[in-house]
């Protein structure tokens, strides 16, 4: 089943049942997919990794703002954002723990044979394909700093 499709069920459930906070993150999510399906030179059809790029970016947005409404004790819109986060992650691929990042990057290093800082955009070029949908690129970036330092 594709994400639009599930997306549109989950709405409805969502209607259905007055739940405010999952539609408000629903409708979000499906007006992506259709910025997604009509950007130039889209073909009207979007395939998985698109789906999951701007799901992923979705998802460091409202990082980013619940950072901020945090840091200004906004706990009101802090909670919305949370409520997203939690919505949008149902439909992101199992994220890695840090003990699996730190794995994978140390093997990366070794493939690609790092050894100093110098070395840091080599291993993140293969560590950001490598990882990509699976482990968030602020994290990886500082353990592939971690450990060639």
């Amino acid at each position: 089943m594709s994400l639009e499709l599930k997306i549109m069920a989950e709405m409805k459930e969502a209607m259905k049942s007055k739940n405010e906070a999952a539609l408000r993150g629903l409708r979000a999510i499906k007006a992506e997919i259709i910025k997604a399906k009509t950007e130039p030179g889209a073909s009207g059809e979007i395939d998985e990794a698109t789906e999951q790029k701007f799901l992923q970016k979705m998802m460091k947005q409202r990082k980013d703002s619940l950072e901020i409404f945090v840091k200004q004790g906004r706990e009101d819109l802090a909670e919305k954002e949370r409520e997203e986060m939690l919505l949008i992650e149902r439909f992101l691929p199992q994220q890695l723990s840090e003990a699996e990042i730190r794995d994978a990057v140390k093997s990366i290093i070794a493939e690609t044979g790092a050894s100093s800082a110098a070395d840091l955009g080599k291993v993140m070029g293969v560590a950001s394909k490598q990882l990509a949908g699976k482990a968030d690129g602020k994290t990886v970036s500082t353990i592939v700093k971690e450990l060639l330092s």
